[in-house]
């Protein structure tokens, strides 16, 4: 049975979001993101994109690019809201997709041809999400996950694209070396240095020789610039969540070592979400006593993977459960109800300079471990049974070691 996988992207979807709230915004250059100078841009409307502005642009250059630009400071409670009902629509739809971020999604349509033609199930799906919700979406189809999302960057905005089955290579060809998924800035000044604009002429490079230049990935974009994928679409769990504890040796009541064993645990989740590219709204805070008893406590918060907002969560929870002055037996934190999502939910909030500093962070955890850089008032903290969540391992047995 031939593969046929749908990737759909809801256009501009901040921006579209806040017009449905908002209709005086229609037509209009518009920036989400922090609104002072030192803010960065997290969405931009087409409007603004002629003047040059991108996302994780700096505000005040976007300012200076498009000086007519509405600038909007942003809601991530009306974008999830919103993300939710097309999630619903999809689940409804389809019977496996895949929930990338909060305005994409995979959807596995394989077999569906039997009963109905799928760019044709798909036209009808797209539009009942735009009957629906109101927010414009374009959708690629073909038979692989990379195919699909490249048709559809290419058929936006607001618009649809069929890459039938064999001509994958041939609707890749003429498209800059830069439409490949996993080809980032870095790796596109590098390809451009060896005289590679254009995705054929990687197809017509052998593969020994992205290998040798860029190894593994060199490989991966090498099949990718082919149409080769076969990446499953992974079926969408809503409920999933990270967590960890720490037993103690010694029943303790001392507060300053257990706020700061909980700051390295939330800096630590921050951090694994951020690497596994997920966001969390729901903080969950869990103490239990010399005599046993255990008590959680939990709270709703926006779509975050920042330490500067998770933390304070955190002890915030904290300073309102511990109230019985008791000896402590064992502290874990919980973050749930996970959604795929880069930082740049977080951009509403952030200047350049703290979204930098966090990318810097995280890659000296990357390389010399995960304790590497660490807020100083939780560096007394032990091993807190790290693990990577996201890599289909289980936690290891000592993730609730003893101190």
């Amino acid at each position: 049975m031939e593969r046929a996988v749908m990737h759909m992207d809801l256009d501009t979807f901040f921006v579209s979001v806040e017009r449905l709230l908002d209709s005086r915004l229609n037509g209009k250059p518009v920036l989400i993101g922090g609104t002072s100078d030192r803010g960065v841009v997290a969405s931009c409307s087409y409007e603004a994109r002629t003047f040059g502005v991108h996302s994780a642009m700096p505000m005040k250059l976007a300012r200076q690019l498009c000086p007519d630009a509405i600038i909007i400071r942003g809601n991530s409670g009306n974008y999830m809201k919103y993300s939710d009902m097309v999630s619903e629509i999809v689940r409804e739809a389809v019977p496996v997709f895949e929930k990338t971020s909060v305005d994409e999604f995979y959807c596995d349509m394989s077999g569906m041809d039997k009963f109905f033609g799928c760019f044709q199930y798909g036209a009808e799906l797209r539009d009942r999400v735009i009957r629906e919700t109101g927010l414009p979406i374009s959708f690629g189809l073909s038979i692989n996950k990379t195919v699909s999302k490249v048709a559809t960057g290419e058929a936006k905005p607001n618009n649809k694209m069929h890459i039938l089955s064999g001509h994958e290579k041939g609707f890749l060809a003429p498209l800059s070396i830069k439409k490949i998924p996993m080809v980032g800035d870095k790796t596109y000044q590098t390809l451009r240095n060896m005289g590679v604009s254009k995705i054929i002429t990687v197809q017509e490079m052998p593969i020994q020789l992205m290998e040798n230049a860029f190894g593994e990935n060199g490989v991966a974009i090498w099949k990718k610039a082919n149409g080769i994928d076969n990446s499953p679409v992974i079926p969408y769990q809503e409920r999933k969540s990270i967590s960890t504890e720490r037993t103690f040796d010694r029943d303790t009541i001392d507060v300053v070592k257990l706020r700061g064993i909980l700051l390295a645990m939330a800096e630590n989740l921050a951090f694994q979400l951020r690497r596994g590219n997920k966001l969390t709204s729901c903080v969950t805070l869990k103490v239990r006593y010399s005599d046993f008893q255990t008590q959680t406590l939990q709270a709703r918060i926006p779509y975050t993977a920042a330490d500067h907002l998770l933390i304070p969560k955190v002890l915030e929870l904290f300073d309102k459960l511990y109230n019985r002055r008791l000896l402590v037996r064992l502290v874990g934190v919980k973050l749930s109800h996970l959604v795929g999502g880069g930082y740049q939910i977080n951009l509403f909030d952030d200047t350049e300079e703290r979204i930098n500093l966090y990318q810097a962070m995280d890659k000296m955890r990357e390389k010399f471990g995960d304790r590497a850089v660490m807020n100083a008032a939780g560096m007394t903290a032990k091993s807190i049974g790290r693990w990577n969540p996201f890599n289909g391992d289980a936690p290891p047995l000592l993730a609730n070691r003893r101190q």
